[in-house]
């Protein structure tokens, strides 16, 4: 079974293949929606990986990357960069020698518990790209710490875990509440009675 709707409109469609439903969001994103299973373990609320195609040769660096620079364990295996990031989340960097489509701004955002060291480090190389406040900074390039080669382009919105927002719900969030007027435990929509 599959339902497209016209492109005109939107780039959303799915597709049933078995065990995954493959989606694809209005702006184009890919998402394969799993059961949950030992692999793809139940999570509260959000994706348990994300999945990069990267140039050929780069997941050692890309690996190297977020477990010296970032403090995130990671691991290569089989071609593919395997970051921990989170209870049961993942970010995949699987190398690939197909062409890669430009970048276009699209981004993750993290919260990290070490806010300083990889600052310092990515602000020493030129590489960050926003800096917000106290509580989140940004950079677009993956840089290998062996040889400071630029692997992949992906800005990461990095946050500390002192964020105000760090923990907020994700669901029955009232819209009014932005990130400057955000109170914990004031945010979920109650509507009026």
């Amino acid at each position: 079974m599959k339902r497209v709707v016209p492109e005109k409109t939107t780039k959303f469609s799915w597709q049933d293949k078995g065990g995954t439903v493959e989606a694809t969001c209005p702006w184009g994103n890919r998402i394969r929606c799993h059961a949950p299973s030992p692999e793809y373990p139940r999570t509260e609320l959000g994706f348990v990986y994300v999945d990069f195609d990267v140039p050929a040769g780069t997941a050692e660096g890309i690996a190297r990357f977020y477990d010296q620079i970032m403090k995130a364990p990671a691991k290569v295996e089989n071609g593919r960069a395997v970051v921990s990031v989170g209870r049961n989340q993942k970010l995949f960097f699987s190398e690939t020698e197909e062409q890669l489509p430009e970048y276009d701004g699209h981004h993750i955002q993290i919260y990290i518990a070490d806010f300083s060291s990889g600052y310092e480090w990515l602000k020493a190389r030129g590489l960050i790209a926003m800096e917000t406040d106290q509580h989140e900074w940004r950079f677009r390039w993956i840089t290998d710490p062996q040889d400071n080669r630029k692997l992949f382009q992906v800005e990461h919105e990095v946050r500390s875990m002192k964020h105000p927002l760090f923990g907020r719900p994700l669901v029955n969030r009232n819209p009014n509440i932005t990130n400057m007027t955000y109170v914990p435990g004031y945010d979920a929509f109650r509507g009026t009675y």
